[in-house]
Parts: C-alpha cells; structure tokens; sequence
C-alpha cells in the first residue's frame, strides 16, 4: 500500500469517529421499548351482618314497657342496642303483627302488638325485618293494612319483606345498596295456623313454594351481590331441622341464596353452611314470655354476625363470607304477684347468676346445639 493510501485512509478514520457515538446512540434509541403490562388491583369491600330471632309479643312483654301512659321497650333492649349499633345490617323476624293499639292489642292465639316495639327495634339499629310468619294473618286483613301503614318505605328506609298490602308492592322487590354492594332480601313462611288468605289478595303474606322461590331469586339473583331467604320454617321446639327444611335449604342454596335465616321453632337449632350459602336453620326466640317448656330452650336465644366482603377485579365480583360468630342470648324475666315483668335481653357474654344462676351449664348445652353439623362453627363464650 502506497504512502499515500495510507494517508487517505487515516483522514478519513478522523473524519468518522466524531459521529460514532451518535451511530450507537441513535441505533439504542431505535430499539423497540418493552410493553407495560398493568395488573389491574382488586378492590375490596365489606358490610357486617348481625341476626336475632323472634319478637314475640306476648301480653306480658308489651304490659311491662307500658310506662307514664306509653309503651316504651327500650329497657328491654338496654344490653343489645350497643351491639346493634356496631353492625351496618341487622335483621329480626317480626313475628306478631305490628297493627297498632287502634286495633286494639291482644295476646295469645291471634296476636297485635304496639307499633313502639318497631319504634324501639328501629331506633336500636335494627334495619332488615322478617313480615312473614304463621301469625302474620291472625287479625285479619285490617292488621296487615295497619301494618303497611306502620312500615310505609316513604316515612322508612329500612329493608322488609313478606307482607304487603297490593300486588304491585309484593311484585317490586326492594334492592338496597351500601359501601357499593346491593342487597335484598326474599321471606317466606310455611303457612298461617289455618286462617286462610282470602283469595286474589296472596300478596298479604308470602307463602312459601318451590315454585315461587324460583320465580322471585330468579327475577333478582344477577341484580344483587348480596341475596339473603327469611324462611318461618319447621316444627316448634325441636332442636334439629326437618327433612324438610333441609330440602329447602339446599334448592335455596342451588338457586343462589347467600345467607338463609331461619325463624318459627321458638328455640335454637343448628348453624351450618352449604356449599357457600350459610344456613341458620333456627334463631329461636328473641323477646318473649314464653314459658319454657324444658330447660329454659325457649328463653335461650341465637344472634348471628357475619361479614360480607365483595371482591371486584375488572367486571367480575365475587361475595365471601367471613368472620362468623355466634353468641347465645338469654330472654330474662321476673315473675312476681301474678305477672311477669321487667323482661330483658341478655347476652350470655355479659350474664351472672343474678339472671340464671345455671347459665353456665345452659351455655354448654345449647352451644353444641348450635355445632351440631360443625364442630368449627364458634360460639362466643359465656361471662
């Protein structure tokens, strides 16, 4: 290669390198960039749930919350009111008609209770109320008209179902909604002590069928998160379910039903799941005086929390049941001059033996009646 060659080349060589690193630069700008991938985050929700039983109004309980020329209950629910209150929904089963003293009050067999019980009941925190019972017929239609004035959802916002006043108001199923999930619920009772429903008003109490159960989850289940069956079920003071309402419980559970509530026997019968719904096939009582028939099982009482957590990613939710607990309550009275009196609900965490000095005893009874299907269902313990 000649001196000259040589030269050329070297000039040119000088000539490039300053551009080199733009070469390189722009060749890494080029370089196509890898693609974010962002994880859409699941969104989490909850409401808590607490569940009593039967308000059974007897004379006796409404006689003793009549005080200074009104009917005042508030006493009676002194210890429960500040657990309520804890709770975003709390349901009970209504079971005597709240007619009103217009009707003129009564007492065992065809009952009418004080619409202050429902005043008392609401102002303690009580917000989903059971209408369907085998009582809920015993004054007749007049009763019912008076109860659906009492329970008007203008002058109300609470959730209630099982007895309505027109075909339209049973037609319409209620959908409510809080911390962003949507709840209802369906009631149901087995029958009505045989006072038949006149015919063309079916609407006054919803009677329970196979077929009807169907036809109302069905026309809700895709528009609620949350589907909870009041079922007035069973045989009284019977301490486990019929084979009957097993069935029921499972077709419910198959059709969609979250959270089954179970009211009528007057006592405790078992909690247990099935599948994912939660069966509570029997609260007992919740206020009463109702003598009891062996060993205290009609004034030992359930109440039932839960939470209900929602799940959201993207489009698709989905409904957890968490955090179950039950605890026994007791339905206290004093028995005096031929009356009873001074009636108070009581839970077994804060009992003494001032209410029952065997309490301890009942508690152990009647938890394991409450395991019965599920030694992991738990009990709160006793004081």
């Amino acid at each position: 290669m000649t001196k000259k060659r040589i030269l050329l080349i070297i000039i040119l060589i000088a000539i490039l390198i300053p551009f080199i690193p733009n070469l390189v630069k722009k060749e890494k700008i080029t370089k196509p960039k890898k693609q974010e991938i962002k994880e859409e985050k699941t969104k989490t929700t909850k409401l808590s749930m607490v569940m009593v039983g039967d308000a059974l109004l007897h004379g006796s309980v409404y006689r003793d919350a009549y005080k200074d020329g009104k009917y005042d209950f508030s006493s009676q629910l002194e210890f429960i009111k500040p657990i309520i209150k804890n709770y975003d929904l709390a349901f009970y089963n209504q079971e005597t008609i709240l007619g009103g003293t217009e009707l003129g009050l009564s007492d065992y067999p065809t009952f009418n209770s004080p619409w202050e019980f429902g005043d008392n009941m609401l102002e303690a925190g009580f917000n989903i109320v059971n209408l369907a019972t085998n009582h809920t017929m015993d004054r007749g239609e007049k009763a019912i008209l008076k109860s659906c004035e009492y329970w008007n959802p203008k002058k109300k916002d609470i959730l209630f179902a099982g007895s309505y006043c027109s075909k339209e108001d049973q037609d319409e199923i209620k959908i409510f909604e809080k911390n962003g999930i949507k709840y209802t619920m369906l009631s149901y009772t087995y029958g009505t002590n045989g006072i038949k429903v006149p015919e063309g008003k079916e609407y006054l109490v919803n009677l329970y069928s196979d077929e009807k159960a169907k036809e109302d989850i069905e026309k809700v289940r895709d528009k609620v998160d949350l589907l909870l069956v009041s079922m007035h079920w069973g045989i009284e003071y019977r301490t486990e379910p019929t084979e009957e309402q097993k069935r029921e419980a499972k077709y419910l559970s198959d059709l969609g039903a979250d959270i089954i509530i179970g009211t009528h026997p007057h006592i405790i019968e078992p909690v247990t799941y099935i599948d994912d719904t939660l069966v509570i096939y029997s609260l007992g009582n919740f206020i009463s005086a109702q003598s009891t028939n062996s060993d205290y099982n009609t004034m030992v009482e359930l109440m039932t929390t839960v939470d209900i957590v929602k799940e959201t990613k993207g489009k698709e939710s989905t409904i957890k049941l968490e955090n179950l607990n039950n605890e026994l309550l007791y339905n206290y009275y004093t028995k005096g001059s031929g009356k009873w009196y001074n009636f108070k609900v009581v839970p077994f965490s804060q009992m003494n033996t001032n209410y029952n000095p065997d309490y301890k005893r009942l508690y152990d009874k009647y938890s394991k009646v409450v395991k019965l299907y599920d030694e992991n269902i738990p009990v709160k313990e006793a004081a």
